[in-house]
């Protein structure tokens, strides 16, 4: 038995969109694209945040092809490299930072196949995972991988210095990060058994379990969710003060009140089959301010 790590794409409502079994000790960032093109839900997301470890210039290269903002968090921000198309031009305070130059010839001689490469994964015609192999080739990229990456760096350029300037960006990338963290404490309480972790032999009986956990996960936010806004809706109709930005930092993850250990009885009430939901608990008037 082993520890199997999973990839899990988190959207910015806490709800689980999709996940995947990482096989190994490959980067985060090879399997990344198969995350985000593989989900199925209804939502469509604009905007990718992940840690170091999902970072490559041809990634930054391939999502900007498929239309997406790419938001890492990168540890090495203060070492990394700036680039620019026209080396005499004047970036004022930012010209001894931006010594790089594009290689605009490059890009250009591979922008038609770069849109092919994008359009096979938009129509799902090639795995995205076997595709950045390929195109990286074991730390050697093809020409292909090259001008991918030098797309990609106009990008990411553009990306470090939003991050380095906009302190609202940099926080909103931190926030997500930290409701992913979260959600995986959740997780680790619903899997009690083995702690958190995923033990099965074989990659179907993992995907399954996985699966099973998301489904589960994504049950308790929508439940808490739901008793959420109707505890705030009575706090309103009480005639108290609800303050947005305090209703802004509400999570749905807790889950003290969940029987996640015991017995389960799945003979529901009649109210609850009848599609009512369970009263709320007596508010205490201690705690909010008065209108």
């Amino acid at each position: 038995m082993h520890r199997t790590p999973s990839y899990d794409l988190i959207s910015d409502q806490f709800a689980e969109l999709n996940r995947l079994v990482i096989t190994g000790t490959i980067r985060d960032s090879l399997y990344l694209l198969e995350l985000v093109l593989g989900q199925e839900t209804t939502i469509k997301p604009r905007e990718i945040m992940t840690d170091t470890a999902g970072y490559s210039d041809i990634i930054f290269g391939l999502f900007a092809l498929l239309g997406y903002r790419f938001s890492p968090r990168l540890a090495d921000i203060g070492g990394s490299r700036l680039w620019r198309f026209d080396s005499n031009a004047d970036y004022g305070v930012l010209n001894s930072l931006s010594k790089n130059r594009l290689r605009e010839g490059l890009i250009i001689k591979y922008w038609d196949d770069m849109i092919r490469m994008a359009g096979s994964l938009k129509l799902g015609t090639i795995n995205p995972t076997n595709l950045i192999k390929m195109l990286q080739r074991g730390g050697n990229p093809t020409m292909l991988g090259r001008a991918t990456g030098e797309f990609g760096r106009i990008f990411k350029t553009m990306y470090q210095l939003s991050f380095l300037d906009d302190k609202d960006y940099r926080r909103r990338i931190l926030t997500q990060l930290n409701r992913g963290e979260s959600e995986n404490g959740l997780k680790r309480t619903v899997l009690y058994g083995k702690k958190g972790e995923i033990h099965q032999p074989h990659r179907e009986g993992q995907e399954d379990q996985l699966n099973a956990l998301g489904l589960v996960t994504n049950s308790i936010i929508l439940w808490n969710t739901v008793y959420m806004e109707i505890a705030l809706d009575a706090i309103r109709n009480g005639g108290y003060i609800v303050n947005y930005d305090d209703v802004k930092r509400l999570s749905p993850l807790g889950y003290d009140h969940i029987n996640i250990v015991g017995h389960y009885s799945f003979d529901l009430p009649e109210e609850i089959l009848d599609g009512k939901l369970r009263p709320l608990q007596p508010m205490d008037r201690k705690l909010f301010g008065k209108n």
